[in-house]
C-alpha cells in the first residue's frame, strides 16, 4: 500500500520559532521521588527530605500540562505553542546532552527556562526531517542544577524497506530490563506525557503501524544512567545519548556496558540479537 504524502517543513517559517522561550516551576516532592524510585527499581531507601534525588529526575519536572481537550489525536499537545508547528506526523526524542551541575534535592523549588536553539531540515532515506533543538537550565535556590541539550527529530510514517543493522555487540557488563506495558505507564504517567505510543496498544499498532508498544527514550537514558552509576558507584557529571532503532514492549531488552575508557563509559540498549537501541556515554570529569 502506497504511503500517504508527506508535507515539506517550511523551514523559513520554523526558523521563526528559533531564541522562543519559556519558563515553568515545579517542586521536587518526596512523593515524586518515591515513585520515581519504585518506577524504576532502584536501591535502598527512597530520598527523604533534604536529600539528593536521583539523576534525570528532571525529565519529571515542569512538564507541560495541556488541557485534554487541546491534545493531538495521538496525546501530544497541538503543534505551534513553544514548539514550532512542524506538519511531520512522527516526533521523537532524538536525543540529549545533560550536565549535572550540582544535585536537586527533596523540597527544592525549581524553574525550568526553555529555549528553541535550533531548527534544520533534512532529506532522509524515506523523507523529510525536521530536527528541533531546545535547550534547558533548571534551577534551584538560585542555582542551576541541571543544564541539557535535547534533541526532537519530527519524520513522516515508515515506507519501504530498510537495510538490517547489524546485532549490537554484547556489552563486559549486562542487565536485564522487564520493559513491559505498567513500566512504560507507569514512566509516561510520572512525565506526564500523553503520547498514546507508550501506553495505548491499539493506537501504536493500528495507527501508527507499530508492532507493539514503544520505549520511552528518555526511559532509556534514565535506565542506562542508572546503571553507569551502579558500574562506578557514583553518578556521572555528564551525560549523553543518542536514539539509534526503537524497542517495543515484546522485545527481550538489555542494559549494556563497555569498558571504562578514563573517566568515560559507553553504554547502549538492545533487544536480544538486535541491533543497538540507544547509544550513551557517562563522564566523571
Amino acid at each position: 500500500m502506497a504511503m500517504p504524502a508527506v508535507p515539506e517543513p517550511d523551514i523559513d517559517q520554523l526558523r521563526r520559532w528559533i531564541g522562543r522561550e519559556e519558563t515553568a516551576e515545579d517542586t521536587v516532592t518526596a512523593d515524586l521521588a518515591r515513585k520515581f524510585h519504585a518506577t524504576l527499581d532502584l536501591p535502598g531507601p527512597p530520598p527523604q527530605a533534604g536529600d539528593a534525588v536521583p539523576r534525570l529526575i528532571h525529565f519529571c519536572l515542569a512538564q507541560p500540562a495541556a488541557p485534554t481537550a487541546e491534545l493531538g489525536p495521538d496525546g501530544h499537545p497541538a503543534r505551534g505553542g513553544f514548539l514550532p508547528p512542524v506538519p511531520l506526523p512522527r516526533r521523537m526524542w532524538a536525543g540529549g546532552n545533560v550536565a549535572f551541575d550540582g544535585e536537586l534535592r527533596v523540597g527544592d523549588a525549581v524553574r525550568r527556562t526553555s529555549r528553541i536553539a535550533d531548527v534544520v531540515a533534512k532529506q532522509g532515506r524515506t523523507g523529510p526531517l525536521c530536527f528541533v533543538t531546545v535547550e534547558h537550565v533548571i534551577e534551584a535556590g538560585g542555582r542551576a542544577a541541571v543544564r541539557e541539550r535535547q534533541d526532537l527529530v519530527y519524520r513522516g510514517p515508515d515506507g519501504g524497506a530498510k537495510a538490517p543493522a547489524p546485532p549490537a555487540e554484547p556489552g563486559r557488563q549486562q542487565r536485564r530490563v522487564e520493559a513491559g506495558a505498567t513500566l512504560l505507564f507507569r514512566y509516561s504517567a510520572l512525565t506526564f506525557n500523553g503520547h498514546r505510543i507508550h501506553y495505548d496498544r491499539r493506537h501504536a499498532t493500528e495507527a501508527e503501524g507499530y508492532p507493539g508498544l514503544v520505549v520511552h527514550g528518555p526511559l532509556q537514558a534514565t535506565l542506562l544512567c542508572h546503571f553507569a552509576a551502579a558500574i562506578r558507584g557514583t553518578p556521572p557529571a555528564r551525560f549523553v545519548f543518542r536514539s539509534h532503532s526503537t524497542l517495543f514492549d515484546g522485545d527481550a531488552v538489555a542494559l549494556h556496558a563497555g569498558e571504562a575508557e578514563g573517566e568515560a563509559l559507553r553504554l547502549w540498549t538492545a533487544r536480544e540479537s538486535g541491533p543497538v537501541a540507544m547509544a550513551a556515554e557517562a563522564f566523571w570529569d
